[in-house]
C-alpha cells in the first residue's frame, strides 16, 4: 500500500552539453549575420541622410559621416523651392496613386473569374498569362505597341503596359480559390449578381493580400525609371525617378532649370537630399501596411 502511495520523482531529463553549446554557437553567428546585414543596408542610407544635411565642405573632407558637424537645410529649401522639382514630384505620386489603383483593380478582376473551374477558356487563359512569365515581347516590341496605341508621351505609358502582372495574378487566384464557396453562394441567394458578390464579398475578405499587392505595385510605379525613359520626351513631364538620374548624372543644380534663388547649395548635398526625398514616401507607407503585410505574401501561396 506504501508503495502504492510513494508519489513517483520525475526522471530527469539528459541535458547534452554539446547540443547546448552548438545551439548557442548558432544562434550567436544568426545575429552576427543579421546584424550585419542590416548594418550593411541602414548604414549607407544614414550617410545619404546626413550627407543631405551637411554643406559642402564637409562632403568633400570626410569621406563617410553618419551625423554632419553643422546641419543646414540649404538642399532642401532649394529643391522646394524649384518648380522643375516640385512639378516632377507630384506628378509621380499622381501616377503611382492612379496606376497602383489600375493595376490592383485589373489584377483582381482578372483573377476572380480565373478561380472559377467552371469558366470556359480558363485553363487556355491560364496557359497564356504561364507563357508571358516565361516569355517576354522586349523592349521593341512593348515600344511599338505603346507607340501605336497613340501613348507616347502619355502618363498611361507608365501604368498600362504593366497592368497586369502574371505572377501576382496566379497568386490572387490561388487565394480567391480558397475562399469559402457557401458565402458566394449565400450572396447570390440572397439576389447578388457576379458584380455584387465580388464588391461586397470577395473584395472586403481579401483585405490582407490587397494591402500586400497595392504596395508591390505602388513600389513597382514609384521606383519605374525605365518606362519614362522610353515614353515621355516632354521634360515637364518627368517623372522624380528620371529627375534624380539627371541630378545624380549632370550638374546638380542645373538640371533644375527653372530656379527662383540666386543662391546654389552645395551640389553633393542636393543629389543627396533628392534621393532621401525619392526614398521617404515608401518608407513612410510601409508600417501602416506590414501588420496585412507578412499575411498577404503567403495568404495565396500556401493553403491552410
Amino acid at each position: 500500500m506504501s508503495t502504492m502511495t510513494e508519489t513517483k520523482k520525475p526522471a530527469k531529463l539528459k541535458v547534452d552539453n554539446n547540443a547546448s553549446l552548438g545551439s548557442r554557437v548558432f544562434d550567436a553567428l544568426n545575429v552576427i549575420v543579421l546584424v550585419a546585414l542590416a548594418l550593411i543596408t541602414v548604414l549607407p542610407l544614414l550617410y545619404v541622410l546626413a550627407g543631405s544635411l551637411a554643406n559642402e565642405a564637409e562632403i568633400s573632407t570626410r569621406p563617410f559621416f553618419l551625423w554632419p558637424h553643422k546641419i543646414v537645410t540649404e538642399a532642401y529649401e532649394y529643391i522646394f523651392a524649384t518648380p522643375t522639382f516640385v512639378r516632377a514630384l507630384v506628378t509621380t505620386v499622381v501616377v503611382t496613386a492612379v496606376g497602383m489603383v489600375v493595376q490592383v483593380l485589373l489584377t483582381f478582376t482578372m483573377a476572380y473569374p480565373l478561380a472559377k473551374r467552371y469558366l470556359p477558356g480558363r485553363t487556355l487563359v491560364l496557359n497564356l498569362v504561364i507563357f508571358t512569365m516565361v516569355f517576354s515581347g522586349g523592349m521593341i516590341p512593348t515600344y511599338l505597341v505603346v507607340r501605336d496605341l497613340g501613348l507616347l508621351d502619355s502618363y498611361w505609358a507608365l501604368i498600362l503596359p504593366l497592368a497586369i502582372n502574371p505572377f501576382y495574378l496566379i497568386i490572387v487566384k490561388s487565394f480567391f480559390q480558397e475562399l469559402p464557396q457557401a458565402l458566394e453562394e449565400a450572396a447570390r441567394i440572397d439576389g447578388c449578381n457576379e458584380m455584387g458578390v465580388f464588391f461586397k464579398i470577395v473584395l472586403p475578405l481579401s483585405k490582407p493580400i490587397i494591402a500586400t499587392f497595392s504596395l508591390f505595385y505602388a513600389v513597382a510605379i514609384w521606383n519605374d525609371y525605365m518606362s519614362p525613359l522610353l515614353y515621355l520626351s516632354d521634360p515637364n513631364k518627368w517623372t522624380l525617378q528620371i529627375l534624380v538620374r539627371q541630378l545624380t548624372n549632370t550638374d546638380a543644380a542645373a538640371a533644375l532649370s527653372q530656379m527662383d534663388r540666386t543662391w546654389v547649395p552645395p551640389e553633393q548635398g542636393l543629389k543627396f537630399a533628392v534621393v532621401v526625398i525619392a526614398t521617404l514616401p515608401i518608407l513612410f507607407f510601409y508600417p501602416f501596411l506590414q501588420k496585412h503585410f507578412a499575411k498577404g505574401v503567403l495568404i495565396g501561396g500556401v493553403k491552410e
